[in-house]
């Protein structure tokens, strides 16, 4: 049998093999180490603040709160939803002319204003002034026009709020 220093061969490769298997098993213990104490920061993270209290009580209070939550949005949404039914119905689309409704009345005093709705219902508005005298007039107006007889200044004013409207998400029709 060989030796090396008086030791046998055999029972060097054996003690060379614990070196490796301990050396294996530092390097893992080094591993498990830093895992567990990323495990215990993040469980002691999570039960922060949680003297007495057990998890299932915790879980419990925090499912009460998240069926609190979604009740206090399912709330929100109809209250959402009633004022966009609503919305179609109110002044969106604006119009304004103003001219001169007299060859001797300079400035262009006079004006037509339609006030218009999601659906092109509303009025329009006409002022005419005079050196001496003003008349204002009021005329309905239903999908964009109206019974009544309309001045082209007053077509204008509808058109111009009809154009220049832009739909946002809120305003259409459901």
């Amino acid at each position: 049998m060989k030796e090396f220093f008086g030791i046998s061969y055999e029972l060097l490769i054996i003690f060379a093999f614990n070196f490796l298997l301990i050396f294996i098993l530092l390097i893992m213990t080094l591993s498990n180490r830093a895992k567990v104490k990323k495990l215990k920061a993040r469980y002691e993270k999570f039960m922060s603040g949680l003297s007495d209290r057990n998890i299932e009580q915790l879980i419990d209070e925090y499912m009460d709160r998240v069926i609190y939550v979604n009740d206090k949005n399912k709330d929100i949404e109809m209250q959402i939803n009633r004022i966009e039914r609503n919305l179609i119905h109110c002044i969106q689309k604006i119009g304004v002319v103003r001219f001169n409704a007299f060859d001797d009345v300079g400035s262009d005093l006079s004006f037509s204003v339609a006030l218009l709705d999601c659906n092109d219902n509303g009025i329009v508005l006409s002022g005419l002034y005079a050196r001496d005298s003003s008349a204002t007039y009021a005329k309905p107006v239903v999908n964009g026009s109206s019974t009544y007889p309309l001045s082209a200044e007053e077509i204008q004013a509808i058109d111009i709020a009809r154009k220049t409207y832009r739909e946002y998400p809120y305003t259409k029709n459901k």
